[in-house]
C-alpha cells in the first residue's frame, strides 16, 4: 500500500544565498530512522497534500503557515502558536483547533516542487509531494522532540558535503543538487514556478547495484514497480542514479562510478 504524504523544502535567507532546513528523524523511526529530511508526513484521511504540509510542518518543526479568517473567535483568549501546536500534538484535529482560533492554513504559499514515490523494494512506500516555501518573518523553527530530535539548517552544496553526516536519503540529496545551481530564493521560486508545469512522479527502481531514476537509461531494464517519463521534463537532467558509498547516498551518472559534484 502507498499512502499520500507530503513534505516542505523551508528556506531562509542567509547572506547573499540562503539555507534550507532539515530535521533529524527518531533513531527508533520506522521509515528513514536517523535521517535528516524536510519536515513533513503521511496525509491524514481526507487531507489534500498541500495541507497535509503544512500540517506537518507545524507539527514537527513548529513554522506556522496560517491566515486569519475570523477575527470573532471561540476563545476568549487567543491562543499562542506553542499552545495551538500543543494541542495539535497532543492528538486534536488540526483544522478544528485552528478554527476555533480564527485561523485556516494558508497554503498558497506552497510550490510544488517534486513528487516522489517509494520504490517498490521498501516494505513502506508513500506518495510524497514535496514543496518548497520561505520562512515566515518572525518565526523560529522548532523540533517536535517526538518525531523530530535535532535540526540544522544548511546551504545546499555543503549538504551534498555532508551527505554522509547528515545521513541524507535520495530525495533530499538530489533535491540539494538541483538547488545548489540556483544562488538565490528569488531563483528557487521561479523555478519551482516552472516545475510546477511539468509534474512527473519520481519512482526509482533497482539495477545494477544502484537506484536507477526515470530518465537513467536502464531505468525500464531495471527491477520493481516503475513510473517511465510520459515526456521529457526540463527538471529530468543531470546525474541519473544513486550508490551507496561509505554509508552515503551519492548521486552520480550512469556513465560514471564517482559522486556527482
Amino acid at each position: 500500500m502507498i499512502r499520500e504524504a507530503a513534505a516542505v523544502i523551508l528556506l531562509r535567507e542567509s547572506g547573499p544565498t540562503y539555507e534550507v532546513f532539515l530535521l533529524r528523524r527518531r533513531k527508533g523511526a520506522s521509515f528513514m530512522a536517523s535521517a535528516f529530511v524536510f519536515p513533513g508526513g503521511g496525509a491524514d484521511e481526507g487531507e489534500d497534500a498541500r495541507t497535509a504540509a503544512a500540517r506537518e510542518l507545524f507539527e514537527e518543526a513548529g513554522v506556522l503557515l496560517a491566515k486569519e479568517v475570523d477575527e470573532g473567535a471561540d476563545t476568549l483568549e487567543t491562543p499562542t502558536q506553542a499552545q495551538l501546536r500543543k494541542r495539535i500534538l497532543g492528538g486534536a484535529n488540526a483544522a478544528k483547533v485552528l478554527e476555533a482560533a480564527g485561523l485556516a492554513w494558508s497554503t498558497d504559499v506552497l510550490v510544488p516542487w517534486a513528487h516522489w514515490i517509494t520504490p517498490s523494494v521498501e516494505a513502506k512506500r508513500f506518495s510524497a509531494r514535496f514543496f518548497v516555501t520561505v520562512l515566515p518573518a518572525g518565526q523560529d523553527p522548532s523540533y517536535d522532540d517526538i518525531e523530530t530530535v535535532e535540526q540544522v539548517w544548511v546551504r545546499p552544496a555543503d549538504a551534498i558535503a555532508r551527505a554522509g553526516e547528515l545521513n541524507l536519503p535520495p530525495p533530499q540529496v538530489r533535491t540539494f543538487w538541483e538547488l545548489s545551481s540556483l544562488p538565490t530564493i528569488a531563483d528557487v521560486m521561479a523555478a519551482a514556478a516552472k516545475r510546477a508545469e511539468e509534474p512527473h512522479p519520481i519512482m526509482p527502481r533497482l539495477g545494477d547495484g544502484a537506484l536507477l531514476l526515470p530518465w537513467d537509461p536502464e531505468y525500464t531494464n531495471a527491477a520493481g514497480d516503475a513510473s517511465p517519463l510520459t515526456y521529457q521534463p526540463a527538471w529530468a537532467i543531470g546525474p541519473s542514479r544513486f550508490i551507496k558509498e561509505d554509508g552515503a547516498w551519492r548521486h552520480v551518472f550512469a556513465s560514471t562510478t564517482t559522486a556527482s559534484s
